[in-house]
């Protein structure tokens, strides 16, 4: 007999990243938009909780101190078990809180998470400080970092008697709660009519947030040896594996979530998508989502640009024009752009196309790619300018800096490493079109991005990326070349100079798209649908344990 399904009133979602607050990529769009739409809803809460780094200051973010709610007058504090294999050990919790569009927001303040001054990475400040913790790399105990997130997420909950209808983990960094809850009996208990949800963001090797020495894992976490052994990966404890066994599994679009189980594709990812697939694992993806009006070209006060312009209703978007522009001359003014070092510049021409690209410069990114077919395209044709924005790979940088500095093409290619959120908002709102040669894109949200600026998006037609329409709502290649890469631009250029109703018309189309299936509104429906399903399993499971004890 099928279970009767509870109404969602509470979801608690756990994450290293949220909005304005703490984001290093997509993830903090993704959580802050869906936590926000599904706020809106009439007795229904939703609460994120996430570590409190090094470089924020919760009074200025708005935060306070959680009262104790059996101490009137104190503000809550606690321990969390975080155990080593040689040592017994507990770390101290504060908790901050604040509400933000109807979202409950808490921030855990431990000494392990306020002496990091950056997310996933060491800072140049930290290397300084501290010479063996150098720039870029990832902190040395990520792991126990993230095991600290979840148990005192689940502290937190119990302290406040608080029982969720569904606690949604995003990424590798939060997907071993769910074992814990399952296996460990103070939580299994108190826990057991919450279901759970864990979205891969990304499946990519080092995302995963594994861990090769078994005994720390072990400890850490509470979990039985034999369950770490369990959930081995590429000779790794994968805290993927071990939330599948008592959690549902998506990833952030359906073509992703087919690559991962049906193609060589999932090499990327040390074979975790056919490894669930032998385990007979479902994984269902669930295409990501945007909120319009955050990123609207209508609104330049809020994004920075200089000037609005309507993608649905102007003719000639004049401006858009402002927008290339303004950017055209900031970039070539003497006092330069601060914090971004720039090398190169671009003629202060509006009528000379734009490509775009904003991103990490990483291997993943196909920059080494990007690279290789910009010099072709710049060898062959005169009719463009190039700007990108991006820190990354110094081998990559390298490469990018000599071409914007090679005599033949001064005033055609610009190159601003680092990033600022304005400037990138002025470079969406100017460009023409946007470049995603991506190895391999589980998503993708500047492509939404882009066209909410009128900026068409170049993908390879891979993972996320195949919700660009090809000549309907930017332009797609198949295979990830530098070849094909430089025809899809060209194609693009060719449109472009030949055609602009064409191009104007495509700008319309992609906005339109949008707003037809990919806002927070909509794609929260199949977030619940989820959320009903992880209820479900815990149901099925509870009676499975009935009928074996009976």
């Amino acid at each position: 007999m099928a279970s009767k399904q509870r109404a969602i009133r509470e979801i608690w979602m756990i994450s290293r990243e949220y909005g304005n607050i703490a984001g290093a990529g997509g993830v903090k769009d993704v959580v802050a938009g869906l936590s926000v739409t599904l706020a809106q809803w009439t007795g229904r809460s939703v609460h994120v909780v996430l570590p409190r780094y090094g470089f924020m200051n919760p009074e200025q973010l708005g935060f306070t101190p959680l009262a104790d709610p059996l101490v009137p007058g104190q503000a809550l504090h606690f321990e969390t078990d975080l155990h080593y294999p040689d040592a017994a050990r507990r770390e101290k919790v504060k908790v901050w809180v604040a509400k933000k569009e109807r979202v409950n927001i808490y921030l855990l303040d431990a000494v392990r998470f306020r002496e990091k001054l950056n997310i996933y990475t060491y800072t140049a400040e930290e290397q300084r400080l501290h010479p063996w913790q150098k720039k870029g790399e990832g902190h040395f105990d990520y792991f126990a970092m993230n095991i600290l997130l979840q148990k005192a997420s689940l502290d937190l909950m119990m302290l406040l008697g608080r029982s969720p209808d569904v606690i949604h983990c995003h990424d590798g960094h939060t997907a071993v709660l769910p074992a814990m809850i399952s296996e460990l009996p103070g939580y299994r208990n108190y826990f057991r009519k919450t279901g759970c949800l864990i979205t891969v963001h990304n499946a990519g090797k080092g995302y995963h947030q594994e861990i090769a020495d078994l005994d720390f894992a072990q400890v850490s976490t509470g979990l039985s040896l034999a369950f770490i052994r369990s959930a081995i990966l590429d000779d790794c404890f994968d805290p993927f594996l071990a939330g599948s066994k008592s959690a549902v599994l998506n990833t952030v679009s359906e073509n992703y979530a087919r690559e991962l189980r049906e193609t060589r594709d999932d090499v990327l990812t040390a074979w975790l998508g056919h490894t669930l697939l032998l385990r007979n694992i479902t994984l269902e993806g669930v295409t990501n989502g945007i909120d319009p009006d955050v990123f609207s070209a209508l609104q330049p006060e809020k994004t920075g640009v200089a000037a609005a312009f309507d993608l649905l209703q102007d003719k000639k978007l004049d401006g858009k024009k402002a927008c290339k522009l303004d950017l055209l001359q900031l970039l070539n003014s003497k006092q330069g752009i601060r914090g971004i070092r720039q090398s190169g510049f671009l003629q202060k021409d509006t009528s000379i196309p734009l490509v775009t690209f904003i991103g990490r410069l990483s291997g993943q990114k196909g920059v080494d790619i990007l690279t290789s077919g910009l010099a072709s395209l710049l060898a062959r044709r005169d009719d463009f300018q190039f700007l990108l924005l991006g820190s990354g790979s110094e081998e990559d940088e390298r490469a990018l800096i000599a071409l914007a500095t090679q005599k033949e093409n001064t005033g055609r290619v610009c190159i601003l490493r680092g990033y600022d959120t304005r400037l990138a908002s002025k470079i969406y709102a100017a460009g023409d079109f946007f470049l995603i040669p991506s190895r391999y894109e589980p998503c993708g949200l500047t492509d939404f991005i882009a066209q909410l600026s009128g900026n068409l998006p170049i993908v390879h037609y891979v993972g996320g990326l195949v919700k660009v329409l090809d000549n309907k709502t930017g332009f797609t290649y198949a295979n990830n070349n530098a070849l094909e890469l430089t025809a899809a631009v060209s194609r693009a250029l060719d449109l472009y100079n030949t055609d602009s109703s064409a191009i104007r018309t495509m700008q319309r189309q992609a906005v339109e798209e949008i707003e037809e299936h990919y806002t927070w509104k909509k794609v929260s429906k199949k977030y619940l649908a989820l959320y009903n399903t992880s209820q479900t399993n815990k149901f099925t499971e509870a009676l499975h344990d009935n009928q074996d004890r009976n």
